[in-house]
C-alpha cells in the first residue's frame, strides 16, 4: 500500500512506477531497470507493430471503418474517467475556480506545462496562507523542464529525433494524474505547437493504445512511429518512460514526507486538479472533431452508458465499436 501510494505522489504512469518500485525492493538498482524494462518492452513491441500496419494499412476502407468505430468509444472512456476522477478531485470551490480556469486556459492556447505549474502555487499558497511567512518550494521536474525547454527552442525547424526525444522527456516529467491526461499533451505539442500528426492520427495512436495491453504511455510508441519511423519509436518510448525510472530512484527515499508536508502536498492537490481540467478541454476537441455523425454519437452514447452502469473491461467495448465501424463500412 506505500507504494502504491508513492506512485501517485510523482509524474508518470501510475502501473509502470508501480513494477519499477517493485523491481528496487526486491532487486536494488539492477531490479529497478530489469522490472521497468520488461513491463514496457512487450506493450511496446505491440504498439509499433500495430504503427507499422496502420501506416502501410491505415488508408484502406476497412481499416478505416473500424477506426471510424473505434473512435467514438475512446471518447466515451476518456469522459467516464473524466466523471469518475472529478468525483475525488473536484471538491469545494476553489477546485471549481482553478479547473475552470485551467480549460479557459487551454481554450486561449495557454500550453500545459504553465497551467499545471501555476495551478500547483495557487493552490499550494491559498491552503497554506495562514503559514505563509516566505518559504518556497521547489517542484523537482523544474530543472528537467528548463532543460528540456531551452534545447527545444534551438530547433524548432525540424522535428528530428533529438527534439522528439526531448518532448516526450519533457511530457514524462510533468504528466500527473490518469494517462489520459497525455492527450492534452500530446495535442498541444504534436498539433497546435508543433503540427507534425492530425487529430485523427492522434485519436488512432490512443485507440491503439487502449486496445493493447500494457500501459498507455505506449502511445507514445506509435505516434514515434509515424513521425520518424523505428528510431523515432524507440526514442519517443524512451524518452516519455526515462523520468519514471529516475524519479522512483532519486525519490524514493523521500515520497513518504511529501504528502505529510501541507506545501508538497497542496501543489500536488492543485497539479491534479490542473490535469483533471486539461482533460476536459482536450476531451471536448477531440469529441467534436470525431462525433460526427448519428452512428458515431450512437457509439459514444451507448458506450457511455455501458461503462456507466457496468463493470466491464474496456478493450472488449472498443472490439465491438470496431466491429460496428467494420461492418458499416461494408455496408
Amino acid at each position: 500500500m506505500d507504494l502504491i501510494g508513492a506512485t501517485n505522489l510523482i509524474p508518470g504512469p501510475n502501473s509502470t512506477e508501480m513494477a519499477i518500485h517493485l523491481g528496487y525492493e526486491r532487486g536494488g538498482v539492477p531490479g529497478l531497470f530489469i522490472a521497468g524494462i520488461c513491463f514496457i518492452f512487450p506493450a511496446m513491441f505491440i504498439v509499433l507493430a500495430f504503427a507499422v500496419g496502420y501506416v502501410r494499412y491505415g488508408t484502406i476502407p476497412k481499416i478505416e471503418g473500424i477506426l471510424y468505430g473505434v473512435k467514438p468509444v475512446i471518447i466515451a472512456i476518456v469522459f467516464q474517467a473524466l466523471l469518475r476522477l472529478g468525483k475525488t478531485v473536484i471538491k469545494g470551490y476553489l477546485a471549481i475556480t482553478v479547473a475552470s480556469l485551467v480549460i479557459a486556459g487551454s481554450f486561449l492556447g495557454v500550453s500545459e506545462i504553465p497551467l499545471l505549474l501555476i495551478a500547483g502555487i495557487f493552490v499550494m499558497a491559498v491552503k497554506n496562507r495562514d503559514q505563509f511567512t516566505g518559504k518556497t518550494f521547489m517542484f523537482y521536474p523544474l530543472p528537467l523542464l528548463t532543460l528540456t525547454d531551452t534545447a527545444l527552442t534551438k530547433n524548432q525547424l525540424s522535428m528530428g529525433l533529438g527534439r522528439l526525444f526531448l518532448t516526450f522527456l519533457k511530457i514524462g516529467s510533468v504528466l500527473y494524474g490518469s494517462g489520459y491526461v497525455l492527450l492534452a499533451f500530446l495535442e498541444s505539442e504534436f498539433i497546435r505547437a508543433f503540427p507534425v500528426i492530425s487529430e485523427k492520427q492522434l485519436l488512432d495512436a490512443v485507440a491503439i493504445g487502449q486496445l493493447t495491453p500494457g500501459p498507455v504511455f505506449t502511445t507514445a510508441t506509435f505516434i514515434g512511429y509515424l513521425i520518424l519511423g523505428i528510431p523515432g519509436a524507440l526514442v519517443s518510448t524512451a524518452g516519455i518512460f526515462l523520468p519514471s525510472f529516475l524519479l522512483v530512484w532519486l525519490l524514493k527515499p523521500m515520497i513518504p514526507k511529501l504528502r505529510q508536508s501541507r506545501w508538497a502536498g497542496g501543489i500536488l492537490d492543485g497539479v491534479n486538479i490542473a490535469s483533471l481540467g486539461l482533460m476536459t478541454a482536450v476531451t471536448v476537441r477531440l469529441g467534436m472533431a470525431s462525433l460526427i455523425d448519428l452512428l458515431s454519437i450512437s457509439l459514444f452514447i451507448t458506450s457511455l452508458l455501458i461503462l456507466s452502469k457496468y463493470k466491464i473491461n474496456s478493450a472488449w467495448i472498443i472490439l465491438i465499436g470496431g466491429a460496428i465501424g467494420f461492418i458499416s463500412q461494408l455496408l
